[in-house]
């Protein structure tokens, strides 16, 4: 198993140095963004589309690095009620599928999207309540107008060009958990398959969800396509006073029910390991991903914490075949 990073951290430097940060610190992977919410600060996604010669220079960089690149980030809301945000994420998952096609990497991450409560909708509106009766209508309708047919048209592109779409629950997006993440595979039909997660443990904590059962059903669903490697820690006194549903800023670190921690700053070293544990007995052995979203740590100190405990929880292997072979 490799400890990767999510390069979206280094957004603000040059693709070489953020390879080099990357080598210095041990690592044997790398996830680059694509577009949409993370942007494409490293990747010309246009240029790499059409000029071979520019892919392979990509893939020097990386070998050369002794890097892997696990997958390509498109997170996004492609089922945005405003063409302004749908359409230019609708393309930037479409830009990398067929780049990840093209660079021979079988992943690309991203979220589900969510849209709104209607055809004359403004904003998405992520349905959390049974009651009153017109949020269950809203769901419904969510799901037979928009986000059904969108995934089962996408579902035929992703098995076309070879390539699986991991989709990170999180909430705010309709597919936020093991059981509407499954009920999108089965919802998309025989091309379902082509559809599983990027496992982010930091978005399901705070939900309640133990991540280890969920990742154990998911594996053994054969919908575990790619991991994210960060921690949440939940302040016991605010979650007692105020619950879990918080939508104060993130920098309000103090007052907020939980927040996001580097790797091993909201459960320790046996909760990793058990991790770890659970993926290897379901199948995954390629690559934990760090993101690092830590508002107590800088970034250098936040990374080597994060890479640390990892490493006290896998023994990896040297820079090899990927998890997902393509054929």
């Amino acid at each position: 198993m490799k400890i990767g990073l999510f390069l979206a951290l280094f957004g603000d430097r040059s693709l070489d140095e953020a390879l080099d940060q990357a080598q210095r610190l041990g690592l044997l992977a790398v996830e680059i963004g694509a577009g949409a919410y993370p942007g494409s600060p490293h990747l010309d996604v246009p240029v790499l589309l059409t000029d071979p010669a520019a892919r392979n220079a990509l893939q020097s960089k990386l070998s050369d690095r002794g890097l892997v690149l696990s997958a390509l980030s498109v997170h996004g809301n492609p089922l945005h009620p405003d063409p302004a945000v749908s359409v230019p994420h609708h393309d930037a998952f479409r830009g990398g599928v067929e780049l990840a096609s093209k660079l021979g990497v079988g992943v690309v991450n991203g979220f589900s999207g969510c849209p709104g409560d209607g055809p004359g909708a403004k904003n998405p509106n992520w349905v959390t309540c049974a009651w009153p009766d017109e949020f269950r209508d809203v769901l419904d309708w969510q799901w037979r107008e928009a986000v059904v047919p969108y995934w089962k048209e996408q579902a035929a592109f992703l098995k076309e060009h070879g390539v699986r779409f991991a989709i990170e629950m999180h909430p705010g997006f309709v597919v936020y958990s093991n059981e509407t993440l499954l009920r999108l595979r089965d919802a998309v039909g025989a091309d379902g398959e082509w559809i599983g997660a990027n496992f982010d443990p930091s978005h399901l904590w705070w939900q309640g969800v133990d991540p280890v059962a969920a990742v154990r059903q998911l594996g053994e669903a054969g919908a575990l396509f790619h991991v994210h490697a960060k921690d949440t820690r939940t302040d016991p006194r605010n979650s007692g006073l105020n619950g879990n549903l918080d939508t104060k800023s993130y920098g309000d670190i103090a007052g907020r029910s939980w927040v996001f921690r580097s790797v091993g700053y909201g459960h320790g070293m046996d909760w990793w390991r058990e991790f770890v544990s659970v993926l290897r007995m379901v199948g995954y052995d390629f690559v934990l991903s760090i993101e690092h979203e830590d508002g107590l740590m800088s970034t250098g100190e936040g990374l080597r914490k994060a890479v640390e405990t990892l490493r006290a929880a896998v023994v990896e292997e040297p820079a090899g075949a990927m998890f997902w072979a393509r054929e």
